[in-house]
């Protein structure tokens, strides 16, 4: 079954598989006879680069979460806009990158003009959107009340403070995330007809050869979000600076003709590699190093 893909030693799923057919028959009569009530997460804190909280469900809404994402992704994906990258099919991070490469590119003139990067992402997004809001933006698309009542489930078992916040580690959070920003989004680029525009989860970026208009936009977005998403731009990742000194977007220095990869995405690949050399581990760098300018690097790593 898909939820044992890649996991079959995992604790909890051989558990789960125990008696599978009666779990899931349970599971399906809660569902229809509305009575299902989402369980407790089990919290761990990665860090990679940086600290992050994990809140895991347990296998059996986990279950759940992936059949109610596959129901909803085809519903509001097709009204998402194209520049949209995060957890979205045919998407990703390099896509992002290769679409940012061809914004750089075509503002430049082949490096004959000056551009402008706004680069921004929001304080603490996931630990901060809004339930009451959610529910109405979901609303807006779902008119049956089952649906939207199993929905509210999901979203008020978790919270970081009362009715704001979703667990990063459910399937869920990446469509409801993608969800909530596609309001941001359709702003951006139906409103305000902002033309080099790139959203990745909650960072983004604003290419152009104008520094008074991406300044301009810094105000109207702070003051829109604040308004209809109840959210505020990060003071201490929010920049405009020119292409030609590097832009940091996803992991990335990006210029208007290469990227480099990013000195602490460097240092902790060589860390890494130095704890674990195996096959595995090398692959995987070498996977990462070839979407950019990393010969050099690439010859540490024997292939």
């Amino acid at each position: 079954m898909e939820f044992k893909k890649g996991k079959i030693n995992k604790k909890d799923v051989t558990f789960f598989s125990v008696d599978l057919e009666d779990k899931l028959l349970e599971l399906c009569d809660d569902l229809k006879n509305e009575t299902y009530k989402h369980g407790t997460y089990k919290k761990f804190v990665i860090a990679d680069p940086k600290r992050r909280v994990i809140h895991k469900a347990t296998m059996r809404d986990r279950i759940l979460h992936r059949a109610i994402y596959r129901v909803l992704y085809p519903i509001f994906d097709k009204s998402f806009i194209f520049d949209s990258y995060s957890a979205r099919d045919y998407k990703g991070v390099y896509s992002a990158i290769k679409r940012f490469e061809y914004f750089a590119w075509k503002l430049s003139r082949n490096n004959t003009k000056t551009v402008y990067v706004f680069k921004a992402d929001l304080k603490k997004f996931f630990d901060s959107i809004d339930h009451i809001k959610l529910f109405q933006i979901l609303e807006s698309k779902i008119k049956d009340e089952k649906t939207m009542n199993l929905l509210k489930e999901i979203i008020n078992s978790f919270y970081v403070t009362k009715g704001k916040g979703i667990p990063l580690g459910n399937l869920t959070s990446q469509i409801f995330s993608n969800i909530y920003l596609d309001i941001f989004d359709q702003y951006v680029k139906r409103i305000l007809r902002v033309k080099y525009y790139i959203r990745y989860a909650d960072d983004f970026v604003v290419l152009d050869n104008d520094k008074e208009y991406l300044e301009g936009l810094f105000l109207t977005f702070q003051k829109f979000l604040a308004k209809e998403l109840l959210q505020d731009l990060n003071p201490k990742r929010t920049e405009i600076k020119k292409l030609h000194t590097g832009s940091d977007f996803l992991g990335w220095v990006n210029f208007a003709t290469h990227r480099v990869l990013r000195s602490s995405t460097r240092k902790r690949m060589f860390k890494k590699t130095k704890e674990k050399s195996d096959e595995k581990t090398t692959q995987s760098y070498l996977g990462l190093l070839k979407h950019g300018n990393t010969f050099k690097l690439q010859k540490y790593f024997p292939k």
